[in-house]
């Protein structure tokens, strides 16, 4: 269980007609209740989300460029309420919310998305 956290990890969208979707699922509180840091490579957007009861609201979106078949770094950074979301490097969504303040972590994709991961990294704060 973390409260205050650091998570990255790579990614490689490889296909998938409906997503290649890569994610970030952290203060999980179980199955129905967490935020998702997420890019898609056909939508060409990061967004946050977070699923209460099992249902999803849109935090914050920015457009992005996300390269499919290509090796890229997502991280997550949350204190307190703040949520910090960065694409290679570059902060790109930065918001406010008090749902969750401490659970676990993961790496999330969705639908018929292929996508790899590797060199996962957690750093509690």
């Amino acid at each position: 269980m973390y409260v205050d956290a650091a998570v990255s990890s790579f990614f490689k969208p490889i296909s998938g007609r409906t997503d290649q979707a890569a994610g970030i699922i952290f203060r999980i509180q179980d199955k129905d209740n967490y935020y998702i840091l997420r890019v898609n490579a056909l939508e060409d957007n990061i967004n946050l989300y977070k699923y209460v009861a099992g249902r999803r609201s849109l935090i914050k979106g920015v457009p992005v460029n996300v390269e499919s078949g290509k090796w890229q770094e997502l991280r997550v950074e949350n204190t307190g309420n703040r949520i910090q979301g960065f694409l290679n490097g570059q902060m790109v969504v930065e918001a406010t919310d008090d749902t969750f303040s401490a659970g676990g972590v993961g790496i999330w994709t969705k639908a018929d998305s292929v996508t790899c991961f590797d060199n996962v990294q957690i750093t509690a704060r």
